[in-house]
This record gives C-alpha cells, sequence and structure tokens, in this order.
C-alpha cells in the first residue's frame, strides 16, 4: 500500500490521481454469507479487507468460492447475508456508484466478436456516461499502452489469443476505475506476453489502482502481489503479505550447481537428489540454515556456481495449506 505521505501521483496514460481520501479500504467484506437455491453453502461468514492501493492475490482451488466472491463484488450474485463496501460504498444501497468504481477483466470472453477493436472500447466509455471526445482519447492512451493501437480498425475475432486478453482489459479501464478485478487474466497467454502484462498490471498499481487477482499460476502471486488470501470450502484460511505466508514454509527444495559433484554421499544426512554431474536438489527444513548447507558443501571441496530455490514456493504453500 502507498506510503500516506507520498505525494499525489498521475497515471501517465489513464490520469488516474490518488490523493490521500483513497488511503482506506478497497474492499471491506463482513460475515459475508451465500447459499444457493440447490442448498451448496458457497461463503461461510467471509470476513476480507483490501486496502486501498494494494495488490492482492483471492487463491483457491475449483469451487473454493472465488468466483462467488467477485460475482458479489461486482453485482451478478446476490449474497445471502453480510455486509460489503467498495471504497465505503455499500453495495447494496449504492449499486450504481458501485459500478463506476470497478473495472472487470472476466476469465471468459465477453465482447462482440465482430465489432471493431477501437469501438469496443469507446462504447464500453458510453455505458459510463462518458463523452465520447473523452473516451476515444482515452482508447487511444490505453490501446498504445497494451499494443493494440494498430489493430484498432480490425475486428476483434481477427485477434490472438492474447491480444483478446489486453482488450479486455483495455474495455476494464475506459472508465478509470478505482479497483480493478482480474479473474485469470493471463490463462492461456504465452510466457513473454504474460510477463508484459505483469509488467503493465505493476505499473497500473504503482500509479494508484487497487487490483483484486484471481489466478491459477501462483508465481504471478509471488511476483506481483503485496498481500494473499486462500479460501478452501467457502472460508478464508489464509490471509497476510505475500513475504509472511511464504515464512508458513517448514522445507523449501534449492538446485544447487557446483564445477563437479564429488563426495555427495557424504551428504547423506540431508536428503539431496542428483540431477546431473553438476546439478543436484536439496530439501531445506527451517531447522536448517542455508549457510551451514553451504559450508558443509565447501567443505567437501565442491565450489558452489549458483544456488536458487527450486520452482514456486507458493506452489507449495497453497498445496500445503488446502490440504490442512
Amino acid at each position: 500500500m502507498p506510503n500516506i505521505h507520498q505525494a499525489v501521483q498521475l497515471s501517465p496514460f489513464l490520469g488516474i490521481r490518488v490523493s490521500l481520501k483513497d488511503f482506506m479500504s478497497a474492499i471491506k467484506i463482513e460475515q459475508l454469507t451465500k447459499t444457493y437455491r440447490n442448498g451448496v453453502q458457497a461463503l461461510k461468514e467471509i470476513n476480507l479487507e483490501v486496502k486501498a492501493g494494494d495488490f492482492c492475490a483471492l487463491l483457491g482451488a475449483n469451487g473454493a468460492g472465488k468466483t462467488t466472491i467477485i460475482g458479489i463484488l461486482t453485482g451478478l450474485v446476490i449474497k445471502s447475508s453480510g455486509h460489503v463496501r467498495i471504497f465505503d460504498v455499500d453495495i447494496d444501497r449504492q449499486h450504481g456508484r458501485v459500478k463506476q468504481l470497478i473495472g472487470v477483466v472476466p476469465q471468459e470472453l465477453n465482447f462482440n466478436q465482430f465489432e471493431r477493436v477501437m469501438d469496443i472500447v469507446v462504447n464500453q466509455a458510453g455505458y459510463f456516461g462518458i463523452e465520447r471526445k473523452t473516451a476515444i482519447a482515452d482508447a487511444e492512451a490505453l490501446l498504445k499502452k497494451l499494443e493494440l493501437w494498430e489493430k484498432r480498425h480490425q475486428p476483434s475475432r481477427s485477434l490472438s489469443g492474447g491480444m483478446k486478453r489486453r482488450l479486455m482489459i483495455a474495455r476494464a479501464l475506459i472508465n478509470k476505475p478505482k479497483l480493478l478485478i482480474l479473474d485469470e487474466p493471463t490463462a492461456g497467454v504465452d510466457v513473454q506476453l504474460r510477463y508484459s502484462m505483469w509488467e503493465f498490471l505493476k505499473e497500473l498499481n504503482k500509479n494508484g489502482t487497487t487490483i483484486l487477482l484471481t489466478t491459477h499460476y501462483l508465481e504471478e502471486v509471488e511476483q506481483m502481489c503485496r498481500h494473499a488470501a486462500m479460501i478452501k470450502n467457502g472460508e478464508i484460511i489464509a490471509y497476510d503479505r505475500v513475504t509472511q505466508l511464504l515464512e508458513l514454509l517448514e522445507v523449501e527444495t534449492y538446485v544447487v550447481h557446483v564445477e563437479t559433484i564429488q563426495s555427495i554421499s557424504a551428504l547423506g544426512d540431508y536428503n539431496v537428489k542428483q540431477i546431473d554431474d553438476r546439478t543436484f536438489e536439496v530439501d531445506l527444513d527451517k531447522r536448517r540454515r542455508l549457510s551451514e548447507f553451504v559450508n558443509k558443501v565447501n567443505s567437501l571441496g565442491m565450489v558452489i556456481h549458483a544456488l536458487r530455490p527450486k520452482g514456486n514456493r507458493m506452489d507449495r504453500l497453497f498445496l500445503e495449506l488446502i490440504k490442512q
């Protein structure tokens, strides 16, 4: 969350301002429940607060309750009980105002495949009462930022899958929302595009937009998000800063590259797996310091060239928590 003493910031492409009044809760959920007509209780007295300016992930297995929460926030699902406020605006009493505060990028593509790219973004602005001249200027800035400007006159069906994802983001941002909700925004896109979208979203958040993200790519959480909430069977089972959540891991696997593997059997008191003649993996729990292991390897005459955590720590943490 930005520091309250920071100066007002201005987005270089959207004109989004962050003022002192924005340092409040972007999302405040209290005792939220949802029971569907078939008797399924999707949410069980959920409590969740996301501060303005935060980049927060909402994680959970399929059917855990993520989609229900997003549906309630966006007005697509009617809650059974509880209270929800968006920037201190009650979603029940001022539903129209809430819609102006939120931009949504759903998982499924839901625009007219025969409509031109520029028209999709500009027409969306009309739903918020934005003058066409202003909408065209803002749409131009967004499409250029998202590398879609050259495609502005083409029908959306001609775009690649990754371009369609970016178009969804441009459409969601045309009303300059204070809260952007992203439901699996990088699903099905290639690695290069995923990284470029990460940079765009981090810049957007830096300039004041609060972001709530759901994703199955848990690497995204560690790379972009400051906080993460994990939901299981309709209940929040963990919510904290990402760095603090990762401290819950009891064991971490490291990949070790050495000049030449020798006397690896002498590491028998560690859980070691040799990959090739220069690489092996080791599992270290919190009781054994990394420096202790490095000293042990050095004492055996093996020169370490590189050492890094294996894979994504959020994956392991997520699996450990949902098993509990």
